[in-house]
């Protein structure tokens, strides 16, 4: 375990480069502690197409029942018709990256977790690549992606009871910018399963200090990144100190991971105990099959970070609706202009 404390970005080649070895390495268990980022030292992959994750279901039973082709999509990007430059039906692969709150009340509940964990290994469609992390102030490595079910399901056999608060939004915003982004460049599709009751320690009337990353920070990464968010969010209220966590903080924790299932198209996940976690994973499996990738090259880039609205139509299926995300801010150039020279 690493003993001190280290910021997520505020030295990137190195973080990047622990990063890598963390995710190539075996899977024996680490603990990564994370501090706030610095906003400059993001890693970006420069590209101007636009990627959408569609969800498409039907209105009376809310699965799609007919696989969809590129040409029944049809995209607009401030109004204006775009041409469809990359398409992924909802057979195509995903990397999976399951992200474990174990803090609070589900500590004493890890038996039934790594049994949980299991069947959502086993869920996963053969193509299918699955790391886990777990988090309480810390984030643990579980298990690097993989496809190897055999390993995954080893791995679990590893988590042990963890000690320490919550720092929700410093974990996921880790795996966003330091997990996924392996897919990306290898142009895997990915999508975060995280399950949690959404309370970090730095919500208002929360004791404990919290991740240093804010939720409107959050926000922002989710937004840029292609990956799907799908938040499955265990009520642990009942067994919670109101002293030390109001019900105005599961309140607050239930809208943003509302909110943080909406940036990437998708609703919020609920179950009310660990036991009900087979089947919602089951649930998010079978939803994923939903899911299609769409890109495009906007016909017109400013590169002045102005929002984007996106809408997404089914073509000649009236019984089918689409989620997807509501938009985006567009890139700002970094060329300097002649007075910055």
């Amino acid at each position: 375990m690493f003993r001190s404390r280290f910021s997520l970005l505020a030295n990137h080649r190195s973080l990047l480069t622990l990063s890598i070895v963390l995710l190539t390495a075996h899977c024996s268990l680490l603990t990564l502690h994370a501090q706030t980022p610095t906003p400059g030292d993001v890693l970006r992959i420069d590209t101007d197409l636009v990627t959408l994750n569609v969800s498409v279901f039907n209105r009376a039973n809310s699965q799609a029942s007919i696989k969809l082709q590129q040409k029944d999509f049809a995209v607009f990007d401030d109004g204006a018709p775009q041409e469809i430059a990359y398409f992924e039906s909802g057979e195509s692969p995903f990397d999976l990256v399951l992200l474990l709150d174990l803090s609070g009340s589900t500590a004493d509940k890890i038996g039934l977790i790594r049994k949980s964990a299991k069947r959502f290994v086993d869920a996963a469609r053969p193509g299918d690549r699955i790391a886990i992390f777990t988090f309480t102030a810390d984030i643990q490595v579980v298990s690097k992606l993989t496809s190897d079910h055999d390993a995954l399901n080893k791995s679990i056999d590893d988590i042990e009871r963890p000690t320490g608060g919550t720092n929700f939004w410093d974990a996921l915003r880790f795996v966003l910018e330091h997990v996924v982004i392996q897919s990306r460049v290898e142009h895997r599709r990915s999508a975060v399963i995280v399950m949690t009751d959404g309370v970090d320690n730095a919500l208002p009337g929360v004791f404990g200090d919290g991740s240093l990353t804010t939720f409107d920070q959050l926000t922002q990464i989710a937004r840029r990144m292609d990956s799907i968010i799908l938040p499955i969010y265990l009520d642990t209220e009942k067994e919670s100190n109101p002293r030390s966590t109001p019900p105005s903080a599961y309140a607050m924790a239930r809208e943003q991971l509302a909110n943080l299932a909406a940036e990437s198209g998708n609703q919020m996940y609920r179950a009310r105990k660990i036991k009900d976690l087979d089947g919602v994973y089951a649930q998010v499996i079978r939803d994923l099959s939903t899911f299609y990738s769409i890109g495009y090259r906007p016909a017109t880039r400013k590169h002045d970070g102005a929002w984007h609205e996106v809408a997404v139509q089914v073509v000649g299926h009236p019984d089918l609706s689409v989620r997807s995300k509501r938009g985006y801010f567009e890139t700002v150039s970094n060329r300097l202009t002649p007075d910055e020279k």
